[in-house]
């Protein structure tokens, strides 16, 4: 196969290309361009689309033999993974610009273009598998496990995907990159946000947004205690930085509970108050048809993650509506009743949906989450 190696710089993706290319695939490397200025973006360990990680890249390609070529994706990237990380805080949600990047940027723009041209694929250094089933199965390495962040691809999209060290622990690649002599293979893992250069969201976000004060509510006097510059501020389950005068009343912590965007109100609320077991999400990406949810979920089966690195719980499901497009499996929406609380669990995460199996989790599909409560308050 012609295949596209997604090269972000780093150790992952490097051996991704170099088992890509050991595998008799036709491998051409591209580093993706996310920033008009590059200088603009977390450099070292703390990014992934810095100058520094394109000449990392690029001396990869080389030593592999291989052509590499930059493309230019900033505008996209602004628009959909930027934006929607802008508009999301505004709504009150808590979005993951980078799980926004991997489905739109690195399986969507990189994707159509490559097909475009040509190419049958995409190969990224990701740590999940994907078998002759279709079956989008986690990673060897738990610790390292991006089934999650991958379960917001479609149909589509995974059938044109290769994930060639998913199969192996971190420790073996950076091993196997040191045996190649890539210069890759003691570079430091990235991580945070690779557009906000100093780390700062809050600042970050107030400097992007402006100023729009509101009230601090406490859930349980009902009583204003604080106000606020704007809801882009806070994320469900925040106790530090709230902003209050001091201790309340009866003496316990206080958290941010609920945030209304339309209102500017952000609520706060005991340890308690943040536990929830039933979740509403919707936009759904279904890699299996609903039935099959269903069935999991009747055979005790059926788990969700709501974070990258989270714990997966039991769950029923209740399909309010089923795929919209039957080629992607894009569309719909669903409920879930989990098996025990969860805390602070926010509107505009990921709840990913797995098929529990001795043979290894499999992703049954996706929803972003709109709203949570406790059943008890339902009744």
């Amino acid at each position: 196969m012609r295949v596209l190696a997604a090269m972000s710089g780093g150790v992952d993706s490097s051996v991704a290309a170099a088992r890509a290319l050991a595998a008799g695939h036709e491998v051409v490397g591209v580093h993706l361009a996310l920033s008009k200025d590059p200088q603009s973006v977390r450099a070292g360990s703390r990014g992934c689309c810095s100058l520094e990680d394109s000449g990392d890249a690029r001396r990869v390609c080389d030593e592999l033999g291989i052509p590499f070529y930059v493309w230019d994706f900033s505008e996209r990237f602004k628009e959909e993974v930027m934006d929607d990380f802008y508009d999301s805080y505004e709504r009150g949600e808590t979005p993951n610009p980078c799980l926004r990047c991997n489905e739109r940027i690195k399986f969507a723009a990189l994707l159509e273009r490559g097909l475009a041209l040509g190419f049958d694929a995409v190969v990224t250094g990701h740590y999940a598998l994907l078998g002759d089933d279709g079956l989008l199965r986690r990673g060897r390495d738990m610790k390292k496990d991006q089934s999650y962040v991958l379960g917001v691809l479609d149909r589509e999209q995974l059938s044109h995907s290769l994930f060639p060290v998913g199969d192996t622990e971190k420790p073996e690649i950076r091993e196997e990159a040191r045996d190649m002599g890539l210069g890759t293979a003691n570079k430091p893992d990235s991580y945070d946000i690779c557009f906000i250069p100093d780390g700062n969201t809050q600042a970050f976000l107030g400097a992007k947004i402006g100023r729009r004060p509101g009230l601090i509510v406490d859930k349980e006097t009902g009583d204003t205690v604080a106000e606020h510059d704007g809801v882009y501020g806070f994320t469900i389950g925040q106790r530090k930085g709230i902003g209050l005068p001091g201790p309340m009343a009866d003496g316990k912590p206080r958290y941010v509970t609920g945030i209304d965007a339309d209102t500017a109100t952000v609520t706060i609320g005991t340890a308690d108050d943040l536990n929830v077991n039933v979740l509403q999400a919707d936009r759904a990406i279904w890699l299996v048809e609903p039935s099959e949810v269903v069935a999991a979920a009747d055979a005790g089966k059926l788990q969700v993650q709501v974070r990258a690195h989270g714990q997966p719980v039991d769950c029923t499901v209740d399909v309010k509506a089923g795929p919209e497009d039957a080629l992607t499996g894009r569309g719909g929406a669903f409920e879930l009743k989990l098996s025990e609380s969860l805390r602070g669990i926010a509107p505009g995460q990921a709840a990913v949906l797995y098929h529990a199996d001795p043979a290894g989790d499999y992703v049954l599909g996706s929803g972003t989450i709109v709203s949570t409560a406790r059943e008890e308050d339902l009744s």
